[in-house]
């Protein structure tokens, strides 16, 4: 429910491969295969990028998630339960 009321609100572009149900590591490589052979037969230059920007999140203030999430006329209760997830985050290692 939460998946499907923040995607309403801020889809995701198509491109994106995190936060999907899909195989997106298997889905991209078998995108990138027909490319890579078709330049080997060829004989083409090509170039790939690959970006993966790790912990995304954690260099955003979580309030402007939040208000992020008010401007694009998210529920009230999910902005709550999203900001429950970022309130008083503890973790423990056993």
């Amino acid at each position: 429910i939460v998946t499907a009321r923040l995607t309403w609100a801020c889809p995701v572009n198509p491109r994106q491969r995190g936060f999907i149900l899909a195989l997106g590591c298997y889905e991209n490589l078998k995108l990138l295969q027909p490319v890579v052979k078709h330049a080997k037969k060829e004989h083409c230059e090509l170039g790939i990028v690959f970006v993966d920007i790790a912990k995304a999140f954690d260099t955003i203030c979580h309030q402007h998630i939040i208000m992020g999430l008010v401007q694009r006329g998210v529920d009230p209760p999910i902005i709550h339960l999203v900001s429950k997830m970022y309130k008083n985050i503890i973790t423990y290692i056993d």
